[in-house]
């Protein structure tokens, strides 16, 4: 994830008098800011549950606060750089993601399933965001990849396949839990997959460049990462066969990942494309991510009650990602905490980290991330729940709206961010975790799912 800032941006601040200015009237436009960066861990509660509620609570708060008021998206991020919440020194991220959208939607959702808000304060929130989708520039019907909150301008020529996925998945939800809204929330996600499905590999490329009129060279090979929840979205729409589900990789054989020097996910033909094996770390057998991040591991796991459908196959391999993740961080690396996933560091550069040996391609270690425990909680809800509150004990990352977004366990220094993509993953994993997997029950009951959802059992990683 970059952050992109169109040059209009310039223009504006000018019209309203330098960036100073400019920065008063962003601030304006949120629902909320804080009144002090960090919380001490003595004011979280004791108890597991009460500590996940407050979790909540506050992790919605900061969701319900980087909303802009005039056009009902949230925004990316806020970064405070000088130690305190001042406007004046926080980085402002006044743009948004298709993934920021969708996640948002499941969120509000979440948030009235929990009880933090009512329903007419969700329907305002969801009715707000469908009248700005209204006005924002599509490509055959998917949105750009990001657009600026403050023009509504698009900041992307990418139509990308899994932020189209994401936001699929949080019109999905909204539908469902507010039937009283389901004709325009459908009208979104009409929509056809088939323009990034290719034929030839039988495979998902990244995305469509309007620019280009072509799609993305590369493509979605590996099975066990966040592409597989849009995969199973398209064969559910009719939109990509059945094959596509098979000819992702499980593995990739031994010789082709020491030799090869290509891309991520980039498809290679040949006939042991497809090998459904496994790979094995101090006697934990799994099927690898391409990163061995908790986020490729785990995120579709929002949506997708995995363990329960697929206890063989796709759950016991999130258990397995798990359970390599808590073991690497503590005996091979030495943390005191765990959770390796993509985050914003405390320099503002987002980076990629993750369990080397989970990963076809490990991404390196470094940072440890809030939100990979927060996932973690729908498959060691006690171990997670023990790692979050030793976060919050030994650093201080815990601030009015939740966790910040990463610690760098070597240094002990804290990336003072709070990152939307973040925060609403976060959200949703409390919100199953406290609501006895709402989002996930929500998501299962849709008519474009619930055909498909049998697909997930077939698979039998292990023997």
């Amino acid at each position: 994830m970059q952050s992109i800032v169109p040059v209009r941006k310039k223009a504006w601040e000018a019209s309203l008098g330098g960036r100073e200015a400019a920065k008063t009237a962003l601030v304006a436009r949120l629902a909320g800011w804080p009144a002090r960066l960090t919380v001490p861990a003595s004011e979280l509660p004791i108890s597991e549950e009460a500590f996940l509620r407050r979790m909540a609570e506050d992790t919605w708060r900061g969701i319900a606060a980087m909303v802009d008021l005039e056009t009902g998206l949230p925004i990316d991020h806020l970064r405070f750089t000088n130690g305190a919440v001042d406007p004046a020194h926080t980085e402002i991220g006044d743009y948004t993601s298709t993934t920021n959208i969708g996640l948002y939607l499941a969120a509000v959702s979440g948030a009235y399933h929990v009880g933090l808000i009512s329903r007419d304060e969700a329907l305002a929130r969801l009715r707000a965001v469908l009248a700005t989708l209204a006005r924002l520039e599509q490509y055959h019907g998917f949105f750009f990849n990001f657009y600026d909150t403050v023009s509504l301008e698009r900041t992307s020529s990418l139509v990308s396949f899994v932020d189209s996925t994401w936001l699929l998945a949080g019109l999905i939800v909204a539908r469902q839990t507010f039937p009283e809204l389901r004709n325009p929330f459908t009208a979104d996600v009409a929509h056809d997959f088939s323009l990034f499905y290719d034929p030839r590999y039988e495979l998902m490329t990244h995305g469509y460049d309007v620019r280009t009129h072509q799609r993305s060279v590369y493509h979605y090979g590996t099975f066990y990462t966040e592409a597989r929840l849009g995969n199973l979205l398209a064969i559910g729409l009719g939109e990509a066969p059945r094959a596509l589900w098979d000819a992702m990789h499980r593995t990739y054989p031994a010789s082709q990942v020491a030799n090869w020097r290509g891309p991520a996910d980039a498809a290679r033909p040949g006939p042991d494309r497809i090998e459904k094996d496994f790979f094995e770390w101090h006697g934990v057998r799994y099927v690898p991510s391409w990163g061995g991040s908790m986020f490729e591991a785990l995120m579709p796991t929002l949506f997708l009650n995995e363990s329960r459908v697929a206890p063989r196959g796709l759950g016991a391999n999130d258990a397995a990602h798990v359970k390599v993740q808590r073991q690497y961080a503590r005996r091979t690396l030495g943390y005191p905490v765990w959770g390796m996933s993509p985050c914003m560091l405390p320099s503002g550069h987002y980076g990629e980290f993750g369990a080397s040996p989970l990963g076809v391609r490990g991404y390196e270690a470094g940072a440890v991330t809030p939100h990979a425990s927060a996932l973690a909680l729908a498959i060691a809800p006690h171990a997670a729940t023990r790692n979050l509150r030793a976060l919050a004990e030994r650093y201080p990352i815990y601030g009015e709206y939740g966790f910040y977004d990463s610690v760098v366990p070597a240094s002990g220094e804290v990336g003072h961010v709070y990152l939307m993509l973040d925060q609403a993953m976060t959200f949703l994993a409390l919100v199953n975790r406290l609501q006895d997997r709402a989002i996930q029950r929500t998501f299962a009951a849709d008519p474009i799912v619930a055909p498909v959802l049998p697909m997930l059992a077939v698979e039998r990683f292990f023997g």
